[in-house]
């Protein structure tokens, strides 16, 4: 069996660090102070300030997404946890790659203009800068093709030398009399033009829609998590040491060049502008040069983010497959050259304002959804092991959610609506796949039907008899369905060779213990390993690569601790939409001749019938579908309730087998009377459908279910009909507010 594509851990702290600070620290603060000093005027530096500290809330934030889903992929990955692997995590995944692709043309662009500093020629001339900055992209390509430990050595000796360079500065631009002054910061002895407030808060944020792209670089670290070591301890640590030295030394350069020139207004060289003032054509010559490195390390960084990105995407099924290939380096070299060509042919825009407010655009959405699916998650996973859990919960999830939302206001319109075209595209483009890849498959089916699926998940191997004999006698009824035993294990267990092999060997040994059972029922059975970050991470990237599974059987834990992590991966498969599953309480079950169904004419009611059917044909076993009423109740509906019962079962059979008893029970409520049914009749196995809308913490399957689970002492099958969350909901809506009967 193919194992799912990982990559090398093998980034240490200081890489890290470096990684998202020399990333951070490139070209933006080069090429856009002057832009900024152009919007907000001496103002520009609470922009900067404000900006930088605002990006704690979101830094926090991905210091527990990342370390609780230490995968390649970044803000996808927690968003695809949070809603399921549907629109809004490719949505969310595919701009992110975007906006790195920007970010990547932003800095080559910078680059460019910092060569020019040397060949003051080259500002003059469009297409010089344009080929410029593809030579330095086309570098990067090629460095990156190479490996990724080769690029992280670089980017730590770079991100040194560029913090050297920006010490300098800062120390000779305060030091200097011809440096920094107050009078030349504060021409007026005010930081606002403007009397009014507000006017004066709006002229802050639209700088800061200017120059979030500034601070884009930190989270890199974050979707690098699969490549980084100890990424628990390592992430956390240098995400906040990165942004802590990033916001000091942009505040301190954006103070020293406002102070110096009060001209530098609208210019992409302004800081090599001010350092030939203080420091003469020595300082011009070394900010020209960390210039170029700086821009370089952010190229670096943007185009490493954007690679993993889209060999993510490409990995679950979302790009085009051959995205994901690595070579013997083990990087994404298809993925590398097809986002390379893509800043190629960005940068020779060259207009730095359109290309920052795109690429700052994008990051504040990516964020916003990342804030956004933390807060669903906690509630989602309570209990799921968080090496670290950000402070002042929600509150700061909220604040960051929010900072997006009010930056994102104020950016030009044009950047907006460019962005919500590149949404658009994308929406279409992922329906229209939906379309293409449902065809397909139904294609296929018509062409070559083969089996159907019913898989069991075997994370451990013992109790599970009942599972996968109950699994045997269901597929039995079906003559194209065989039996899947399916083991998934986490990727760092995959990489080493000797929990692997103990793996494999489990599973070898389950598929040894557990044919008889398909021996005896004369079904197919095979097993199969799959990786992934969680089990039902596992189970549900399986799925999507499956569309044949028709029902996914579980066995609900006995030990109380392993409960509400079970509940945990069993409601992620459930909000997937991509299967039916069926929970076995499992009480022991020698034989089945006699199976009690309660009906209530749901969905999930429905489906239970259906394997009611199933199991009787493969067992010869009689079938009672039961349906609960008021005690109270009329005899005129009565028989209503009767007449229901029969088309509910003749809708879903095409007929009333000859081994089905349909029964009507008075009752105080459904779950006693269901319970007393059970108990008086000594039924071997109780099939039901989950409770629509009853769904929570605790209670996976509605109240009913679980009363019925609790007071009965015969086993029993819980059965959720799959659905989209979309359709679940209007399910619910279309539903009349009646109390429900059984």
């Amino acid at each position: 069996m193919a194992r799912k594509r990982t990559l090398k851990r093998q980034l240490n702290l200081p890489q890290a660090v470096m990684l998202g600070t020399a990333g951070t620290l490139g070209s933006g603060v080069f090429i856009l102070t002057g832009h900024a000093a152009a919007v907000a005027g001496p103002a520009a530096i609470w922009a900067v300030l404000v900006a930088g500290i605002l990006s704690f809330s979101i830094a926090l934030n991905y210091c527990e997404l990342a370390t609780t889903y230490p995968e390649t992929g970044g803000a996808m990955t927690y968003v695809r946890e949070a809603w399921g692997k549907g629109l809004i995590a490719f949505l969310v995944g595919s701009m992110d790659c975007i906006s790195s692709t920007f970010y990547t043309a932003l800095s080559a662009v910078g680059f460019a203009y910092s060569v020019s500093v040397f060949v003051p020629s080259l500002a003059e001339s469009p297409i010089g800068i344009g080929l410029v900055a593809i030579a330095a992209i086309l570098l990067f390509v090629i460095l990156n093709i190479m490996g990724v430990t080769k690029v992280g050595n670089m980017q730590v000796v770079m991100g040194f030398s560029l913090l050297a360079a920006f010490a300098i500065y800062i120390i000779a631009g305060f030091a200097s009399p011809t440096g920094f002054h107050t009078a030349t910061l504060l021409p007026m002895g005010r930081w606002f033009t403007s009397d009014n407030p507000i006017a004066n808060f709006g002229v802050i944020l639209k700088a800061i829609a200017l120059i979030y792209a500034m601070y884009v670089g930190f989270e890199v670290i974050a979707d690098d998590a699969e490549e980084i070591k100890n990424p628990t301890k390592t992430i956390p640590k240098a995400i906040m040491i990165s942004l802590f030295l990033i916001v000091a030394v942009y505040t301190l350069v954006v103070t020293v060049a406002m102070g110096t020139s009060s001209t530098i207004a609208g210019s992409e060289t302004a800081i090599s502008d001010t350092i030939r003032i203080f420091l003469g054509t020595p300082g011009a010559t070394l900010i020209g040069i960390a210039g170029m490195v700086g821009a370089l390390t952010s190229i670096n960084s943007s185009m490493l983010s954007a690679t993993r990105e889209s060999f993510t995407l490409s990995r679950d099924g979302s790009w085009p497959a051959f995205l994901s290939r690595l070579n013997q380096a083990r990087v994404p070299y298809y993925a590398i050259l097809v986002i390379g060509g893509l800043s190629m042919f960005v940068a020779l825009i060259g207009a730095v304002d359109f290309l920052s407010y795109i690429t700052s655009g994008g990051y504040l959405f990516v964020l916003l959804m990342s804030n956004l699916s933390m807060i669903t998650l906690r509630k989602k996973y309570p209990y799921i092991h968080r090496p670290f859990k950000v402070p002042a919960f929600p509150l700061t999830p909220i604040i960051a959610s929010l900072v997006c939302l009010i930056v994102l206001r104020y950016s030009e319109v044009k950047a907006l609506i460019f962005m919500g075209g590149i949404l658009a595209i994308f929406t279409t483009f992922y329906f229209v796949r939906l379309g293409v890849e449902s065809w397909k498959a139904e294609h296929k089916r018509s062409q070559d039907p083969g089996r159907y699926r019913l898989v069991v998940p075997i994370q451990q191997t013992s109790g599970l008899e009942n599972v996968v004999r109950l699994g045997a006698r269901i597929a039995n009824a079906d003559t194209e369905m065989n039996l899947c035993l399916l083991q998934v294990i986490d990727k760092q267990s995959a990489e080493d060779e000797t929990s692997r092999e103990k793996l494999n060997h489990s599973r070898q040994y389950a598929l040894e213990k557990f044919i008889k059972y398909a021996v005896e029922r004369n079904v197919p059975m095979y097993s199969k390993t799959v990786t992934g970050a969680s089990i039902a991470g596992g189970l549900i990237d399986d799925m999507h690569g499956d569309n044949n599974i028709r029902l996914m059987l579980f066995k609900w834990p006995v030990n109380e601790a392993e409960q509400a992590k079970f509940e945990e991966g069993l409601d992620a498969i459930i909000r997937s939409g991509l299967t039916n599953v069926g929970v076995l309480f499992d009480r022991g079950i020698d034989r089945i001749e006699d199976i009690l169904v309660p009906v209530g004419g749901g969905l999930h009611s429905k489906l239970a019938i259906a394997l009611a059917d199933d199991l009787a044909k493969s067992d010869n076993a009689t079938i009672d579908f039961m349906r609960v009423v008021d005690k109270n109740l009329d005899d005129e509906l009565y028989e209503d309730q009767m007449a229901f019962l029969q088309e509910v079962v003749m809708t879903e059979l095409g007929n009333i087998p000859g081994n089905a008893n349909l029964h009507i029970v008075r009752g105080e409520d459904p779950t006693s009377a269901i319970v007393a049914e059970a108990q008086d009749r000594d039924y071997d196995l109780i099939i039901i459908g989950s409770y629509e809308g009853q769904a929570k913490p605790g209670l996976p399957f509605g109240e009913v279910v679980d009363k019925v689970v609790r007071g009965s002492n015969t086993s029993v099958l819980v059965l959720r009909q799959h659905q989209s969350q979309a359709a679940s909901w209007l399910r619910q809506q279309l539903k009349p507010g009646s109390k429900k009967s059984a």
